[in-house]
């Protein structure tokens, strides 16, 4: 059974690394589309920190990247419990400049799927210098 999650695991890491390059969205712009849902947010991201405007609110979130393929959010000023537990993006697909994601609150079974597509890259913002 072991060798079974080590294959599998080793399979889903080969598989990503085959899609493209994550670095590339370590740091940026993004609009963010969740499935299901007419939701989308735009967010901006450096080495730490993520500041999110969804509905005109904007809300600071430190992140940290557990993996290339794995990140958690944390609400700098959470307003509640919920507000205080880290949100874990799981990147499940590359296709260009977007990715693919699942989405959870630590300890939560319900997930959310959607997409996030890079409104910028570093040669543009070098440009526009």
């Amino acid at each position: 059974m072991r060798y079974l999650i080590v294959i599998l695991t080793f399979i889903l890491i080969y598989s990503c690394a085959e899609q493209g390059d994550v670095d590339q969205f370590k740091i940026g712009t993004f609009k963010t589309h969740l499935d299901e849902s007419d939701a989308t947010s735009v967010a901006f991201r450096n080495d730490n920190i993520q500041i999110e405007t969804y509905d005109n609110v904007k809300d600071t979130f430190a992140i940290k990247w557990n993996s290339n393929f794995e990140y958690e959010l944390t609400k700098l000023k959470p307003k509640t419990q919920l507000d205080s537990t880290p949100f874990i993006v799981k990147i499940t697909g590359i296709k260009d400049n977007s990715y693919s994601f699942t989405a959870h609150y630590k300890g939560s079974n319900f997930k959310q799927k959607g997409t996030a597509i890079k409104l910028n890259s570093e040669k543009s913002e070098k440009q526009g210098d």
